[in-house]
C-alpha cells in the first residue's frame, strides 16, 4: 500500500496509463497490476487521464492475461463512486460480452467489475439493455465457476428493477441449487437473491 501511495504522489498514473498504448504485452501486464494496486487507493487521476477508454480497448485484447487484468483494473475503478458512473456509461456492454469469455479468470474479473457497476441504477439499466441476465445465470449454474458469487450478487441488483425481477422469477431454481453450496458466502448470497426476486411490491 505504501508503494501505491508513493506512485500516486509522484504523479506517475497518467504516464502508466499512456504506456499501455505502446508497451509490449508483458510490460502491459505489469502496468495493469500496478494500476490495480494504485487505483484501490485513489481513482480520480486515472479517470482524468482517460484511462477508461484505454482499458475498454484492452478488454478485447488477444491476450487472456491482459483482458483479465484490464477487467480487474476496471473493478478497482468501480469501487470508487466517481468510477462507477464512468464504467456504467462506457464499459458495461463489453464487460457483459466477457462473461462468456473462454477463460475463467477473465469471466471472474468481468463479473466483479460488473457487480460494482450495477450498484448504481444506471448501471443496472445498462446491464439489462446489454442482456447480462442469461450469461450471468449460466455462471451461477456452473458449480466450479470462479465468478459464481459475483454473478449472484449482480443478478440480485438486477432483480431490484421490475424488468429484471420479472425475467428472474422463471429462474429461481438456479439460485435454489446454490443453497447447498459448500461455500457459506454463496449460500447467503443465493438466499438474499431469492428473497429479492420473490419480493412483491
Amino acid at each position: 500500500p505504501a508503494g501505491a501511495v508513493a506512485i500516486l504522489h509522484a504523479g506517475l498514473i497518467p504516464l502508466l496509463v499512456f504506456r499501455l498504448e505502446t508497451e509490449s504485452d508483458r510490460i502491459q501486464e505489469l502496468i495493469l497490476d500496478t494500476l490495480s494496486n494504485c487505483l484501490r487507493v485513489e481513482a480520480s487521476e486515472a479517470l482524468a487521464t482517460g484511462a477508461i477508454a484505454i482499458l475498454k480497448e484492452k478488454l478485447t485484447h488477444s491476450s487472456v492475461a491482459i483482458r483479465s487484468k484490464a477487467a480487474w483494473v476496471l473493478l478497482e475503478i468501480g469501487t470508487h463512486p466517481e468510477g462507477k458512473s464512468v464504467v456504467c456509461e462506457e464499459v458495461i456492454p463489453v464487460l457483459v460480452s466477457l462473461l462468456e469469455d473462454t477463460d475463467s479468470e477473465v469471466q471472474a474479473s468481468a463479473t466483479g467489475a460488473l457487480m460494482f457497476a450495477t450498484v448504481k441504477p444506471q448501471g443496472r439499466f445498462s446491464a439489462l439493455r446489454a442482456e447480462a441476465i442469461p450469461p450471468l445465470l449460466k455462471l451461477v449454474a456452473e458449480e466450479t465457476s470462479k465468478a459464481r458469487l459475483s454473478a449472484i450478487k449482480t443478478l440480485t441488483m438486477l432483480a431490484e428493477l421490475p424488468e429484471g425481477r420479472k425475467t428472474l422469477l422463471d429462474h429461481t431454481d438456479t439460485f435454489q441449487q446454490c443453497l447447498n453450496d459448500p461455500c457459506e458466502a454463496v449460500k447467503r448470497a443465493a438466499k438474499i437473491a431469492i428473497s429479492v426476486i420473490k419480493w412483491k411490491p
